[in-house]
This record gives C-alpha cells, structure tokens and sequence, in this order.
C-alpha cells in the first residue's frame, strides 16, 4: 500500500477516534498535513474503501475505519509508543503509595479506567481471581446503543469470561479487535492486554518463565489506541517491578 494511504488511514482513525464523526477529505487535507488536494486524498479514500480498511456510513459523505482498518493501523504502529515523563512520574507516584500488592492492583484498576477512559480488568498473580472497573465508561459513547451494551455487560459479569479474556497474554502488549474476540459478546470490542511479572517472583506460583498475571483494557473498536497501548504497557511493567523488588 502507498505511504500516503496509511497516512490517510491513520488520519481517518485519529479523526474518528477524537470526535465520534465520519471523516471527510476536507478534515484530513485541513488537519494532517499530508501535502495533497482534498480530490487527491477522496482518490485515496476510496481505494481504502475497496481494500475493506474504511466504509461510508448511511448516506456521509465521511468514512470511518473498519476493524480491518484498526487492525492495519494497529500493526503499523512501528512500537508502542512510550509515555511522557509526566505522565509516566503521575502514574508511578499514585501507584508508590500502595501497601501491598491487593491496594496496587485496585489502585491500578481504578487508575487505569479513568485515564483510557474504558473498562480496566486485572488478574491477581496468586489466584484466578479478576477484578475491574469503569464499566460505566460503555455507556459513554452516543454512538453505542444499549442492545449492543447488554452482550458486553453480561460477558464482563462472568469471571470465567474474565479470566479466559486474560489467558493468553505475553510479556508485551497484545491487542484483539472485534471478531478476533474469542467470546461472543465481547465482538463489538476490542482488547488491550499485557501480562506482568514473572511466576517466579511470586512464591504462590511455580514455574519460572510463565507471566504471572495480567492486566487490560477493554472498550469499543473505537479507542484511542496508541494512548492505550502506552498506559497498559506502562502499568504492567510497573507492577512487574514492584513484585520483582517486594518477594
């Protein structure tokens, strides 16, 4: 695919991820600096259309990605990107104050869903046990209608779901887009996830090598996704130290 095309792909995600609104040639030519015409840029619009990356909703003259779309984009992200010292040091301070390792994962959790603003889900390193927040964080979007929330909210209810949400993740960042979702209700979202710490730093937990928890996000295909990316990324590893330095 041309680079000027992905860059267009990006633009659109971007757009639509800010604003909830389809996203026309004038927006990307006015915003994105990408150095073509508006006519040149609905040229490329809709080669993107025919390769399934964007689709035109009802009658816009805008597009929006499909989970195609998020998925290529998500792939070009050359790494995730790092968090800035501010946020990085705002994020450490809260979570230095912790006295042991259940006030960490709850500070965590909580932490976690308000700054991506989506649900935050995080597996105990000791037991099966998940816990989450910022359910409420679903209903934000104008855009989600409740019969499209009731699947997600009855899956996320269910701690088996939760715990098989978290069981294959690695020591890097992994993201799942709508269908690649393995439970039924949870295809109209996607998931950020990352596991934390090493079994082998945890006395409960046997054999060195394996990650010893997990930790996520979930919210609709439309997500801030490099931003995301960063905070889990971030998270984990900071709870990956903070067992290394406490057992």
């Amino acid at each position: 695919m041309h680079e000027r095309q992905l860059e267009i792909l990006r633009a659109i995600v971007e757009e639509y991820v800010a604003t909830e609104e389809p996203v026309g040639s004038k927006v990307i030519a006015e915003r994105h600096g990408i150095g073509v015409s508006p006519a040149t840029i609905r040229n490329d619009m809709a080669l993107l259309e025919d390769a399934g990356l964007i689709t035109q909703p009802h009658t816009s003259a805008g597009r929006i990605p499909t989970n195609s779309g998020y998925r290529l984009f998500v792939d070009k992200l050359a790494q995730v990107k790092p968090l800035s010292t501010p946020e990085r040091r705002a994020i450490e301070t809260f979570l230095a104050d912790s006295h042991d390792l259940d006030d960490l994962l709850g500070r965590t959790v909580k932490m976690l869903s308000q700054i991506t603003k989506q649900v935050a889900v995080i597996q105990h390193p000791t037991t099966d046990r998940v816990v989450l927040a910022g359910t409420s964080n679903l209903a934000r979007s104008r855009h989600e209608a409740a019969t499209e929330l009731h699947p997600i909210l009855e899956a996320l209810e269910e701690q088996v779901v939760l715990i098989r949400l978290l069981s294959d993740v690695g020591d890097s960042v992994s993201v799942k887009i709508g269908e690649e979702q393995p439970e039924a209700g949870l295809r109209k979202t996607s998931l950020i996830s990352m596991g934390y710490g090493d079994a082998g730093q945890v006395a409960k937990v046997g054999q060195v090598g394996q990650i010893s928890g997990a930790v996520g996000i979930l919210g609709p295909t439309r997500m801030d996704y490099a931003g995301s990316m960063a905070a889990v990324n971030a998270v984990a590893r900071y709870i990956g130290r903070f067992i290394g330095e406490n057992n």
